[in-house]
């Protein structure tokens, strides 16, 4: 039976799996050791729980264990790679770069880092979304020393050839880092075959806890220059002082192994949603645009415009629905959303856009219900706004 209101926002946060909770359960009140504690059972316990959902999350994405290193989330991981490379190098021709359409994680770092005398490069995508590798290597200088791409974009979803960019920066000894809180978990991940060098994860996004994150960080000789954002107990190898978050590690694990083990299915799965949901809106609509490459893109991911409305009623009248506008706006300062515009998307569509992401959770019949939700509040709105006269 259809129970609403229906959830198709999994991008912003997904639902805890139950055999997550499961997993950390035991470690809220009776594995509850700190395992730092190296003096008796307690400890010993929580340590081996954090070394064992250590290798769960490594073998996710072909690492190896000790390349793994927790946080709160992929901000802070995010932020640990660009200003951790960054402090920890001579601020003199200093280099970064980066993308447009990055995550506000990695873009508010770098405009830190540029108040702080450090050049930073903004590479703008092409309009399918999908960087040109060709710009990334323009925009390499002498003394560029970080390179950050996200791997799969938050918004329109498009997957960047992230390989083809560690073939450039590699050789010139530029380090790579990429933002795949988006990507873990939902599409094949070898940190060794994309050649990166940093990349940032949340449990979150993959039906794990809120509030846990890692960032690999290649092990190399000489080991990468990173300076932790704040001291206080050498932990994580010195890059994350601070007592370990055991029930929220053991959650991250346990969601890394779930994925790992149902990854493939699961993308045809919800693939195969995401197209019937496409279909349908086509089926019933006109002015229908994704925004972002129909290819090379996650499979749970769906941006896509609606021209000839006002875009403000679009997310009021889906009541039962959460999604997420494509449009960063506020009531004060109603500005599209920076990807979109990043693209070419015109400031009229950016506003009358929806981002759909499909999760372990959805259904045909949600699918189905929102197909018929959308297409008749669309229909209704461009009946009722002045931008109908000029479709």
């Amino acid at each position: 039976m259809l129970s609403l209101p229906i959830y198709m926002d999994h991008h912003a946060t997904t639902p805890v799996d139950p055999r997550v909770v499961a997993a950390m359960l035991p470690f809220f009140t009776d594995t509850f050791g700190n395992p730092s504690s190296r003096q008796h059972t307690f400890g010993w316990a929580a340590r081996d729980a954090v070394a064992a959902a250590r290798r769960q999350v490594a073998d996710l994405i072909g690492a190896d264990p000790r390349e793994i290193h927790f946080t709160s989330g992929a901000t802070e991981s995010d932020n640990l790679a660009v200003r951790g490379v960054a402090t920890a190098e001579p601020r003199r021709q200093l280099h970064v770069v980066t993308m447009t359409t990055e995550h506000h994680a990695v873009l508010d770092p770098c405009r830190r880092l540029e108040r702080e005398g450090v050049e930073v490069g903004y590479v703008k995508p092409r309009r399918d979304g999908i960087c040109n590798v060709a710009d990334i290597e323009r925009a390499l200088r002498p003394g560029t020393r970080l390179v950050s791409v996200m791997t799969a974009n938050n918004e329109i979803g498009v997957l960047q050839p992230i390989a083809e960019i560690a073939a450039l920066t590699r050789p010139r000894g530029v380090l790579l880092h990429t933002d795949a809180a988006q990507a873990v978990g939902k599409v094949p991940i070898d940190v060794g075959a994309l050649g990166v060098d940093l990349l940032s994860l949340t449990a979150h996004k993959m039906c794990g806890p809120k509030g846990i994150g890692a960032l690999y960080v290649r092990r190399c000789r000489p080991r990468l220059a990173i300076a932790p954002l704040f001291d206080g107990g050498g932990h994580e190898q010195g890059l994350r002082s601070g007592t370990l978050n055991v029930p929220g590690i053991v959650g991250l694990g346990a969601a890394a192994a779930i994925c790992r083990d149902e990854l493939a299915p699961e993308a045809r799965r919800v693939g195969a949603l995401r197209n019937r949901l496409l279909d349908g809106l086509r089926a019933r609509l006109d002015g229908v645009t994704v925004n972002g490459s129909p290819e090379a893109r996650l499979p749970h991911n769906l941006n896509v415009s609606f021209d000839g409305l006002e875009g403000e009623s679009l997310l009021v009248g889906l009541d039962d629905v959460a999604v997420s506008s494509g449009a960063a706006c506020t009531s004060v300062n109603p500005e599209p959303s920076h990807v979109l515009r990043a693209i070419g998307v015109p400031d009229q569509l950016a506003r009358a856009s929806l981002r759909f992401g499909l999760g372990r959770t959805t259904t045909e019949a949600e699918v189905d219900y929102v197909i018929e939700k959308v297409s008749s509040l669309v229909t209704r709105l461009r009946e009722l706004s002045p931008a109908a006269g000029a479709r």
